[in-house]
């Protein structure tokens, strides 16, 4: 029976390791530049098999440090070689971590707790600052739907386990109504999209820049976003194997993220400007977007471990994710 088991999780972490190197997110209507596939030659020919593969997703941060490539500088001289792979969203990236696929990612704050109730063998290394108004729940414009409390009995799409989960959780119950009082419908974002324009679904729970794209593009109108409710922190993870192996490799990844951050705060129109191509939006949505996120890299702390506590025990709570967690066993212990 193991040896099934063991062939079956063998085609498992192949098929996720394929799919990743292949993924881009059509929800904005563009694509990231292909990722050629890391090669044992290519490593070769940097003197060594060392790399860091590296999960990202359509937009954010990591977007902006692969197209300046500082990281790929910074890691030439060491034979480093970097491996970036796209997700569509946290669950996705933490799968293919999961898998084996990927080392380090970038994912919102709910992700993490649904991977370690499943599992996932992952650590917390770094964080950014809150970012409550980059997500929100948004519905027609010509909607009569006016707040969340008239969401009862409505069709709300979101991707289930992602950060606008936990959003979704604490503004139904901010109206006073269960998450049994809605129906929730679970896609990607892609999905999510095309559903809320076809008039398939009530409302839609989104993060930026999907979130400014829908606001300027369909003239979307939000009900509620995370201010008062929720932080909206974006956690960089690590498989914990790796980030006890490569610490030091790690600190320099964090040290680039936030020279990238502290770049991009002062130069936001430069950096809408770099990404438009990138994610197929025009300078002026994502500035919008730019403008609501967090920049700067902060240690996890006690009080940001607590925070994601509470997510934990929230959804466990839902029956959400089977039985407690203790979110403290997935902090690094950086030597």
């Amino acid at each position: 029976m193991s040896t099934r088991n063991d062939s079956i999780d063998t085609r498992r972490r192949r098929l996720l390791q394929g799919a990743a190197a292949g993924l881009t997110g059509a929800a904005l209507g563009g694509v990231l530049s292909p990722v050629a596939p890391f090669t044992s030659s290519a490593a070769h020919a940097q003197g060594n098999n060392k790399r860091i593969r590296i999960g990202f997703q359509k937009y954010g941060n990591f977007v902006v440090l692969k197209a300046r490539g500082t990281l790929e500088k910074r890691l030439a001289s060491e034979g480093i070689a970097v491996q970036w792979l796209e997700f569509p969203a946290g669950p996705q990236l933490l799968e293919g971590l999961n898998a084996g696929a990927v080392d380090v990612g970038t994912v919102g704050e709910t992700p993490p707790i649904f991977a370690q109730a499943g599992r996932v063998d992952f650590v917390y290394i770094g964080n950014e600052p809150p970012a409550p108004r980059g997500e929100a729940i948004v519905v027609p414009n010509d909607s009569p739907i006016r707040s969340v409390a008239q969401l009862r009995g409505k069709k709300v799409a979101f991707n289930k386990g992602s950060n606008v989960h936990f959003l979704l959780v604490k503004a139904l119950q901010q109206a006073q109504l269960s998450y049994s009082d809605i129906e929730p419908v679970y896609l990607t974002p892609a999905d999510a999209r095309a559903a809320f324009v076809q008039g398939s679904v009530d409302a839609w729970v989104i993060w930026d820049p999907y979130l400014a794209a829908i606001e300027k593009q369909a003239n979307a109108r939000t009900i509620a976003n995370g201010d008062g409710l929720v932080r909206n922190t974006q956690y960089y993870v690590a498989a914990r194997k790796f980030a006890a192996a490569q610490p030091q490799l790690l600190n320099a990844l964090l040290e680039e993220i936030n020279a990238v951050d502290s770049w991009g705060r002062d130069n936001v129109t430069e950096v809408a400007t770099l990404l438009s191509p990138l994610v197929g939006l025009d300078a002026a949505t994502l500035e919008v977007a730019l403008k609501r996120t967090g920049y700067g890299v902060q240690p996890i702390t006690d009080a940001t471990l607590a925070y994601q506590q509470q997510i934990a025990d929230t959804f466990s709570a839902l029956k959400l994710i089977p039985g407690k967690l203790s979110v403290v066993d997935a902090r690094w212990k950086a030597s």
